[in-house]
């Protein structure tokens, strides 16, 4: 029942007044406004960003910043709504997960090369697979180690 539109959208950095995000995309009103609201997040959660050591709080600020915009402007040209919602889920988790554990960076997924059962015959490609699998949606966007 949603119909998709075309949209102009762009969002501002509050402190330096730059374009930072402009793009035109097909995809609901809806998820477009879940989009821009996520992305404005991440700038007021690195704007209020108090890191544990008082002098990494600017480094980690930075990072908070560097990281939202990198993803965002990596994920800009996505339209299959199902790879839309699977960005929305993952930048969510990685907000909620940095603000309870007060670490901006990813957690690490803690599987060894090989670690994962598997049947007889095709390890290695089985093994990737199920590693792939088994990569938490907080660090869907990141490459392997």
């Amino acid at each position: 029942m949603s119909s998709s539109c075309i949209a102009q959208c762009s969002a501002f950095h509050p402190a330096s007044s730059q374009t930072i995000l402009l793009y035109t995309v097909q995809m609901t009103a809806a998820t477009r406004k879940k989009v821009l609201s996520l992305y404005m997040r991440v700038f007021r959660v690195a704007r209020t960003w108090q890191a544990s050591v008082p002098q990494e709080t600017d480094t980690e600020r930075k990072y908070i910043v560097q990281e939202g915009r990198t993803l965002f402007r990596q994920n800009q040209q996505r339209t299959d709504p199902e790879s839309i919602q699977r960005c929305i889920e993952e930048c969510e988790a990685r907000i909620e997960i940095g603000l309870h554990y007060r670490n901006p960076f990813p957690r690490a997924s803690y599987l060894p090369p090989m670690g994962l059962a598997t049947q007889k015959g095709r390890k290695l490609r089985t093994q990737q697979r199920l590693r792939k699998q088994a990569k938490p949606v907080y660090l869907q966007s990141h490459d392997e180690t």
